[in-house]
């Protein structure tokens, strides 16, 4: 595992979760950009949330990847997290340097994950391992089976995702050392509102974590 454990807090809606979260240490901020997410955002209000130190992420399903590009420069995004059906030609053409792709080992062997990690090599600079399958509309907020995850070879830093809280999240950076962490619904109070007292017990916890 990498020094510094990155962290993710996905779902922003408004400038006061987007404030707490930097203010607890948060590497990167999340916006989701899928219209069926009940944390759906526009390129105009995400671009009018405050990011602070932090580096703004676009999360899409199945947008188009013109219009990914046109919503990386409204929104400011730095990096762009794929879930859905895109290829490595997808990627390639919006900057491989600017990639998260997301990956299911739920839906898949060991040995096919680590080839489409292989594959993904050239065209990302991220990995986020989530539950549910790519035919899902974003992440699901449950929790993965982690325990085969440290036999992976991963050539760029990974994320684990799905479902994180401050009830879990011990139990399992114990059981895998992924180089960042993904926070969504496991630190809310309702779909799109975080919990301050939530996020300040994973970034607690996190200051004891080896």
């Amino acid at each position: 595992m990498s020094l510094h454990l990155l962290v993710k807090v996905c779902g922003q809606t408004n400038a006061e979760d987007a404030a707490v979260a930097a203010a607890c240490g948060a590497d990167l901020l999340g916006f989701i950009f899928h219209p069926s997410s009940p944390r759906f955002v526009t390129p105009q209000q995400a671009a009018a949330i405050p990011s602070g130190p932090c580096r703004r992420v676009g999360v899409f399903v199945r947008t188009e990847v013109r219009e990914i590009a046109e919503i990386a420069r409204t929104a400011r995004l730095d990096l762009l997290q794929l879930h859905g059906p895109y290829s490595t030609q997808d990627a390639a053409a919006l900057g491989p340097e600017r990639i998260i792709r997301v990956l299911w080992p739920e839906k898949t062997s060991p040995e096919t994950l680590q080839a489409q990690i292989d594959a993904w090599a050239p065209f990302c600079a991220y990995y986020l391992l989530d539950a549910g399958s790519a035919a899902a509309s974003g992440g699901l907020g449950r929790c993965l089976d982690v325990t085969a995850l440290d036999r992976l070879r991963f050539p760029h830093p990974w994320f684990l995702a799905g479902g994180l809280s401050p009830a879990n999240l011990p139990r399992l950076l114990s059981l895998c050392h992924p180089d960042g962490i993904d926070l969504n619904s496991g630190v809310e109070l309702s779909p799109g509102r975080k919990n301050p007292a939530a996020l300040r017990a994973v970034f607690q916890d996190l200051k004891g974590h080896p």
